[in-house]
This record gives structure tokens, sequence and C-alpha cells, in this order.
């Protein structure tokens, strides 16, 4: 018997191309006749293009186009979801520091890049809008607002409670950083264009190009089989993918830009800067009677993705009888934001769990035991019940696991001679949602079977989920199962990689479609004169691990195919959430526990371990997930420690590059301990998986500051936590 790989320790099916460098991704294909393209982007923060000299370019040597506003590609203005709220080169107003005034094309591309750095640019310079502080007070994206009966505001309840508190935390922009730099190589053939393009949602990508391009969309093909990192990036189809297509097409040649590091940080969204304000009112033993969380988020002029960090955060996480959530947005001349892995999540926690091992402090009251009085079973705004929690449990089984019982409550009580020893947590929530999705199982007749879906797999592991779960509904060994994915002509993957969804939204889809496919392999087998079951009845017919039975006989289905002469059989099945899940809100959760060391000279911290317990439903590949969640624990180091790009009053970056960016390397990265409890949700699905991808991330720097806290006595409330604001 075929044992099922489902839940194991799999190992990935696409692994062996990565690791010997013949995965292609975007920047890899080289069709005939192919040039390059590179872009000049504007160098005020502010204002219109008066004039542009390109005539040193265009006598550069192999150039073959200079594109800008005075001479443009013609491109159709954006409708619906879109990274940008304006078409570039289409009029001469300059929206931020960064943004595409230019497009050189030549042979190679040094050649473009060398040509593209001879474009200058006369500007009409005006004012820029770059900080929170400075713009003034956000627009409100309308108030979430519970209050308990006789209550007049959330200011009464805040008032009439024993203990309140107040916590402000701020954050400025945060970048991608994706492995794989923004490329696009783009091909007419016939009129039908082909573009090898990084993105999260194949299908919607073409749609979007084709659209912007006027052309049908069932003229554009869009193909990202490998794609080095997503992470919310390449969600939207931004401008330098659309120049690119629309250069191959007035030259009737194919195209391929590649961008360099620094410009990926402001053509390409970024995570926008965000205050916010926590205000708790609670019994003297912790108890919530009050929570407030208003918040003000950069939406910069030029568009971007609207951040609300206290809808899925301090809407959902805690019970209490009086909340108000205020979600305001202030307009900036910055480049667009779009959404970055746990996008609000990871900003709100941060806020939302500083605030509440303050009031642990102030009431004196463990922080684990806080939130278990706090405990909530149902949103506490809207009432519903959680489709399937165990934080509960999280909590029990981290502080186990971690060794909380050892944490002194009082800072600054564990030492290691120069070193400050500290203990801090937090509760993690991310929400879980299904999109409806399509995939296509084919037996074919060398033995494999196929499993298909335009899914995108940006690193996370979706080829082998398919794999996975392909073998495991049919019985067979993963190695006879192929994975398609990235590639917008395939069956509808749902609706993108984003959101932590695709497992949750493709593996009912690939359910469903290996039981049609069985159904038609039985179909076939009996009406097919050349089969050994032709002409019995189909439910005298079993399937069982890669084999058809009846009357005593059993034959592969290989050799069935081969027999019958048909090179294959297949099925798409299309399988959305279940109706009967509306009256439940769906989330995964976790719980963070971690130890820093904080120098007591120079203020170094450092994160000597981390423990974190999830609840995110039934786990289907054991070390993708394992990954998974330690990947964004490390990003909440990151978060927590490292990252931040102000932006200058001119509206430059001044972090704009990896040497200034800092990431998590291998020497901050400390021994994670992660477990998941692996209980399936009833109510998500019949296999019962929530997504994992981005709840690690939640919260993980929260239960560093909380440590930091612990450590030293000091409260960080604006991100990172430097040396210099523990001296």
């Amino acid at each position: 018997m075929t044992v099922s790989p489902l839940g194991r320790e799999i190992d990935r099916v696409d692994g062996p191309l990565k690791v010997t460098g013949r995965a292609p991704y975007a920047a890899d294909y080289r069709p005939e006749g192919l040039v390059h393209g590179y872009l000049v982007q504007a160098a005020v923060g502010r204002g219109t293009v008066r004039g542009m000299d390109v005539s040193r370019a265009e006598a550069a040597p192999g150039v073959i186009a200079v594109y800008t506003p005075f001479r443009p590609l013609r491109l159709h203005a954006p409708s619906g979801e879109s990274g940008e709220n304006y078409s570039a080169l289409q009029d001469t107003a300059v929206r931020f520091r960064g943004q595409i005034i230019g497009l050189v094309v030549a042979g190679t591309f040094e050649q473009a890049r060398d040509a593209a750095a001879l474009v200058s640019a006369d500007y009409a310079v005006t004012p820029s809008r770059t900080s929170l502080a400075d713009a003034g007070p956000g627009v409100s994206q309308g108030v979430v607002q519970k209050l308990a009966p006789g209550v007049s505001s959330i200011d009464a309840a805040l008032a009439s409670s024993p203990v309140t508190l107040t916590t402000s935390v701020t954050q400025h922009a945060h970048h991608h950083i994706a492995m794989e730099p923004h490329a696009t190589t783009a091909v007419w053939v016939d009129d039908q264009l082909t573009v090898y393009c990084g993105a999260q949602a194949p299908q919607r990508a073409a749609a979007t190009i084709a659209a912007r391009l006027g052309v049908e969309p069932a003229k554009v093909r869009l193909i990202c089989r490998y794609t080095g990192g997503g992470f919310g990036q390449r969600s939207p189809v931004w401008n330098e993918a659309l120049l690119c297509a629309a250069a191959a097409r007035a030259l009737d040649r194919p195209v391929k830009l590649v961008l360099s590091r620094e410009q990926v940080f402001t053509a390409i969204g970024h995570r926008g800067a965000v205050r916010q304000t926590i205000r708790l009112g609670a019994d003297a033993d912790g108890r919530l009677r009050a929570l407030s969380h208003d918040s003000d988020a950069e939406l910069p002029a030029a568009g971007g993705w609207q951040m609300m960090p206290g809808r899925d955060t301090s809407a959902v996480t805690y019970r209490t009888p009086n909340i108000r959530i205020d979600q305001r947005l202030v307009t900036l001349d910055t480049p667009p934001t779009w959404s970055m892995r746990a996008p609000a999540e990871a900003p709100g926690m941060f806020a939302l769990e500083t605030a509440m091992d303050e009031l642990a402090v102030r009431t004196g009251v463990d922080p684990v035991e806080l939130r278990l009085r706090n405990y909530a079973t149902e949103d506490p705004v809207e009432g519903r019940r959680f489709s399937s929690k165990y934080l509960d449990e999280c909590y029990r089984v981290g502080a186990e696991r971690f060794g909380w019982d050892r944490r002194q409550a009082r800072p600054r009580s564990r030492t290691d001679g120069d070193w400050l020893i500290g203990m801090g947590m937090a509760s993690a929530v991310y929400p879980a949602w299904r999109q409806p999705a399509s995939a296509r199982v084919r037996f074919r007749a060398d033995g494999r079977v196929a499993v298909a879906s335009a899914t995108s797999d940006v690193g996370t592991g979706a080829f082998t989920m398919l794999a996975a779960v392909g073998a495991g509904e049919l019985g067979l060994p993963i190695g006879s199962v192929t994975a398609e994915a990235g590639d917008s002509a395939l069956p509808p993957g749902g609706v993108g990689a984003f959101g932590s969804s695709v497992t949750t939204s493709t593996v009912p889809a690939v359910q469903a479609a290996c039981r049609a496919a069985v159904t038609a392999l039985i179909r076939s087998a009996v009406d097919n004169p050349r089969s050994p079951f032709a002409g019995i009845d189909p439910a005298a017919v079993r399937y069982r691990e890669g084999r058809i039975e009846a009357d005593g006989a059993s034959v592969d289905f290989r050799t069935l195919l081969r027999g019958m002469d048909v090179p294959y059989v297949e099925a798409v099945s299309t399988a959305a959430p279940d109706a009967g899940a509306a009256p439940y809100r769906f989330h995964c959760f976790g719980a963070h526990f971690c130890e820093v060391r904080v120098h007591r000279l120079t203020g170094e911290p450092r994160v000597d371990r981390f423990t974190s317990v999830f609840d995110v439903g039934r786990v289907v590949n054991a070390k993708a997930a394992r990954g998974q969640l330690m990947g964004s624990i490390i990003w909440g180091i990151g978060h927590a420690l490292l990252e931040a790009d102000p932006i200058e009053p001119e509206g430059r970056f001044a972090a704009a590059s990896m040497a200034d960016y800092l990431v998590p390397v291998h020497a901050d990265t400390p021994e994670i301990d992660v477990h998941w409890l692996d209980r399936p949700d009833p109510h998500i699905s019949e296999f019962g998986a929530r997504g994992l991808g981005e709840i690690g991330l939640v919260a993980a720097a929260a239960a560093i500051g909380n440590a930091v806290f612990n450590a030293t006595g000091i409260r960080v409330r604006d991100l990172p936590i430097t040396m210099d604001k523990l001296l």
C-alpha cells in the first residue's frame, strides 16, 4: 500500500532544478532578436518635467529607441485594483522621486543602462509631502465601534476603567527585498503577447496587461513558472512591466527589462509608514473593559495599498465589551505603497501586543495569564464564532516548550556578565480565507499524473503541494506526479498567491479534480472497445492506487491508456468556499515566546532563542510549513531590530539599497523552535488547511520588544529597536 505523503516531511519537487540553476526565472528567457530596456527615473520628489534632452542617449552605442513623456509608449489608464493610479510616460507630472520618466532600449543591458545615464531632465519643482507628522490628520476610512448597553462612548468606557494606559507606536517604510529583482521579458508573435514576469496572480496579471495595452485578454499569456519571492509586491502589475510589453510591440522585437536593486525600492510598492495609538481600559485584574485603536497610514498620491492595521487585529483578538477602531489614510508624495507580508497585521499586532504587555506590567498579571483572562471565542465586534480556535493551547504548549516559568517579571533581573537577559511573548492572529480555485488532473499514458493550476509558486512550495495532494488523493508515490503552475493558460488557481490562501484554496480543487479524473478514467475504460473493461457497468469498476479493477482483472492506468491508444484522460474541477461557512470567522492563531540579551554598555540587542506554536489547521507538508513559519519569524526579527527606510524631505528614500536597508542574516538568526497543533479546521474545507505563510511574522516584533523591556526596563515604541534607543 502506498503511504500518503500528506502531513509528512516532503522534499521540494522543484528543488533539484533550483539548486542546479535550471529553473528559469523571468530574466532567464532569451528569445531570438532580444533587446534590452532600462528605466530613467525622476530625480525630484514632486513637480513637472518641463523638458528632456535625449540626444546624447540616442547617439550612444547600440541604442534603438528612447521613450519619454514627450515621445511616449501608449498605455491605457488603470482601472480597478492596481499598484499605481497613473500610467507611466502619459503626462509630465512627477508624483514622487523615482517615478519612471523614460525608457531606453538598446542591444545589450549595459548599452541601455549607460545610455539611460545620459538622459537629462529639466523640472519645475513643488514642495513634497513626505512625513506623516507634517501632513496633518488622515482621512478616516470609517469607524468600527461596539459599545456595551448604556455606554455613551469609548472615552466614557475608558474613563470608568480602574486601569487605563495609552501606547503610541511608529514605524517607517519597509521593503519586500525579494531575492529576484523585478524583470519582464515580452515577446509578440502574430499579435499574440507572451510575458515572462514574476506574478502572484498570473491570470489577473495577464488580464491587466491586456487591458492596459488595449488588446483582447485571449491574446496575452503570462508565464511565471518560477518567481523569486512575492510577499505582496508581485500582486499588481507595475508600470515597468507594461512599458516593456508596449516597447516590444512598438519595436516588433522581444524586449527584456530588468530592474536594478535600487530601482526596485522606488519603482515597486513598499509597506507604508504608519503611526498607531492603543488605549486600554481594564479592571485591576487585567480584564479588558475598553479598547481603542487609532492609526494613520501612508497612502501616496500616486496610489497604493490602503493599510488598515486595526481591522484584523484589535477588532478580533481579545474579549472586551467596548471597542473602537479608527483607521485613517494620509496622502503623501512618496512612491506607491503595497501590501507586504502580513501587510496590516504585523504593524497592527505590534501596537496591540506592546500595549497588552504594558497592561501586564501595570496590573502585575503574568502576560500569558493576562491573555487567557481576555480570551475570545467569538469576534468581539460582530459576535461570530471562530471556525476553529486553539490559541489557548498554543499559549500552554509554547510556555512549556520555551520554559516561560523561568521568566523574572522585574526588568533587569537576569544577567550574564555584561548582558541583560529578558523574556517576552505575544499573540499572533491572521485571517484565513479561501478563494474559488480550479485544477486539472491528467492521467498520462507515460504512467505519470499531471496536476495543474494557474496559481503561482513564489518560493513557498506550491509545486510540491500540488504534487503531494494529487499523490495523496490518488494513492500514488509523489515521484509519479508532475505539478504544473505559474501559467495563465492553466485552469484558474484562485485569486492569487497572497493572503496565505493558496493551499487553503487549491487543495479542495485538486481533490475534486482527482476524483473527477478517476471517474473519467473509469468511463473511458468501459466505453473504449480496446479496453479489457469494455461494456462493464461503471459502478462495478474500482480505482485503487493507480489501477483499474473489475471482475478479477487489475490494470495500471499506464497499460490501460496505452492499450486503448489514448494519450491521456483528464478532468478539470472547481471548488469554492462552502456556503455554510458564512456564520464563522476564519483566522489562524499563534503564540510567540522569545529570549533576548542586551549589552548594558553598548545597547546591542540580540535574539537568543525563539519558540512559536501555531494553530493553522491541517498541514500538507511539514518541511515546507516549518520553513515558512521560521522564515516569517526571521522576518519578524528584521521588523523589530533592523528594517526601516526613512524618507527625506525632498522625497528620497534614505536606505534605498541593500547596503543601507538592513535585513536579518545568519548571524542575526537564533535557535528557532516551531511547533503547530495540526488540528484540521472542519468549516474551511474537507481537508481543513488554513494558511501559514504570514502568521509567523505577525507579532514576532512585539514579542522581541516585550523581551527587550523585560531585559532593560526600556520600552521602545518606535521601530526598529536600535542601540541608541537602549542607552
